[in-house]
Formats: structure tokens, sequence, C-alpha cells
């Protein structure tokens, strides 16, 4: 029985990872993404589910139209990327990366998702994956990218390029920050999932919640999100992905200097102000400093 579980389960992931080969012909949306936005938060919806929302080059180039949009305006404090379907994303397209196509695509392939990865972490407001099913290759790579994840309990987490001979060394990159290294290299050696439970015991994603409470977890913790100043999370969050990369002495001098430039500002005042004086703040959002 548990053979024949396993068996469903690695032919689940096979279909997933070569979802290039579904018909890629009528009923493709003409956009692969949707973007819909109200009270502060954008939901940035992977919306082809025929083709299991393989992060093709246009999918690709979707999101980041998506990500980019307006992404100055006060009225954007968060953004929950999530997808149709049974599958989140099951990662490159993989026609795209036929042998039949030049190498100058391929490049463009992987250069614009690096730029979609790295982008998640350069933008000035907070990113939530909202997984509800299977995520591989990079479309686990797009999870680990966000700030947040929140999983419903059926959801899976794989790597399994190295099964088809296309070791995920991109999606690795992500995983390799985010995951404990013996927990990342099994993954990419073996191709073998994650449940929901063991990527949240793991730190892949941030809470495991029933497919029923999906939306409901992830618009709480959005909403925590815009109660606060979008300037000041705008600076946490850069000098937290900037503190990463340094040693201990000097992150702890670089992010010092950040506090006391916290302090200048003109939300920064303002929450102290409201704190002693026991009222709700009024925040600018912006990166003013207090006059």
């Amino acid at each position: 029985m548990a053979a024949a579980a396993l068996w469903r389960l690695r032919r689940a992931l096979t279909a997933a990872f070569s979802s290039a080969a579904a018909a890629a012909g009528p009923g493709r949306p003409e956009r692969p993404t949707v973007r819909r936005q109200a009270g502060g938060v954008r939901n940035i919806i992977l919306n082809d589910p025929r083709r299991r929302n393989a992060l093709s080059l246009s999918m690709l180039q979707s999101l980041r139209e998506d990500l980019l949009h307006d992404v100055k305006s006060k009225d954007l404090r968060v953004i929950i990327i999530s997808a149709e379907g049974p599958v989140f994303s099951s990662g490159h397209d993989l026609k795209e990366l036929a042998s039949e196509d030049d190498v100058k695509h391929h490049s463009q392939v992987f250069e614009v998702c690096a730029e979609v990865m790295t982008l998640i972490q350069k933008l000035p407001v907070p990113v939530i994956a909202k997984v509800n099913g299977l995520a591989t290759a990079a479309g686990c790579q797009l999870v680990a990218s966000c700030d947040i994840a929140v999983a419903s309990e059926k959801s899976q987490f794989a790597t399994p390029g190295v099964n088809i001979g296309l070791f995920c060394s991109t999606p690795a990159v992500a995983l390799g920050r985010s995951l404990p290294r013996k927990v990342a290299l099994e993954m990419l050696f073996t191709g073998e999932p994650l449940s929901a439970q063991e990527a949240l015991m793991h730190g892949l994603v941030s809470k495991v919640v029933p497919e029923d409470k999906l939306e409901e977890e992830t618009m709480k913790i959005s909403h925590k999100i815009c109660e606060s100043s979008r300037s000041v999370l705008a600076l946490g969050k850069a000098t937290f992905y900037r503190q990463m990369a340094q040693d201990l002495d000097t992150a702890y001098r670089m992010t010092a200097q950040v506090m006391v430039d916290n302090l200048t500002l003109r939300d920064g005042q303002e929450g102290i102000e409201a704190f002693i004086q026991k009222r709700k703040p009024v925040w600018s959002h912006s990166q003013d400093e207090k006059k």
C-alpha cells in the first residue's frame, strides 16, 4: 500500500515537472497572471492551470510586471502570490528548454527568472506566497524567495530536476538560503518531496493551515502588515536582507545606524509619540524625516 502511494506521488511529481508537455494551444490564457488589488493588498494569481502554472518566459515576464506595477504607491502595502488549480507551479516550461531552442533563449529564461526571484526581496513591501498544492523546481524556488509563505496541509514541495537530467541549480540558490544545508541537498539529490509539515519544520514555509483556512490566515497576516507604516517596513525589510549577507560585527554596526536613521523618519517619531500618548499612530507612509 505504501509502495503504491509512493509510486502515485512520484507520477504526480513527474507530471507536474513536465508540465510543458501539456497542451499549449486553445485554452491558454492570453495573460498568464491575474492582478487584483484592494485595501492595500495586491493579489497576483498564476493563472495557467492547464499547464500547471509553469514558469514560462511569458509567465515570468507577466509576474515581473505585476510585482513592479505602481510599486511606489502608498496604497500598496503587501503582495500575495497564489495560483489557480491543484499545482502552485511546476517550475520551468520544459518545452522552452528543449534542444531545438537556442542557447540565447535558454539564457533569457534563466536570467528573467533570477531577476524575478531577486526582485521579490528588493521590493519595498512584504511578499507572501499562498500555496495550495504542489510547488516543484522553480515553483519551489518562488516559494522560498518570498518573505513569508503560508501553505495548506495538502501542499508539497520538491526539486525533482535531477530525475530528468536537469539539476535544479537555480532553485538551489533560494533553497540553500531557506533550509538547512543537508535538508536542501537531500531534496536536490533525490527529488523527493517535503510535506507541508516538513516544510514548516525546516523553515521553507511560515505556517501550515487546513485548506479551508488558507485564505483567512493569509489575509490575517496581510491585514496585520497593513496596520504598520509602509516606510518603516520598507526600511526594515531592506535592512534585514542586507545584514544577512554580512558578518556579525558589520551587521550590528550597520543596523545600529539604521535604527538611528529610523528615528529620524516622520513615522518613526509618530509611532513613539503615539505609544507615549496611548493613542493609535497616524502613519504618513512617507520617507520624509521629522521636521
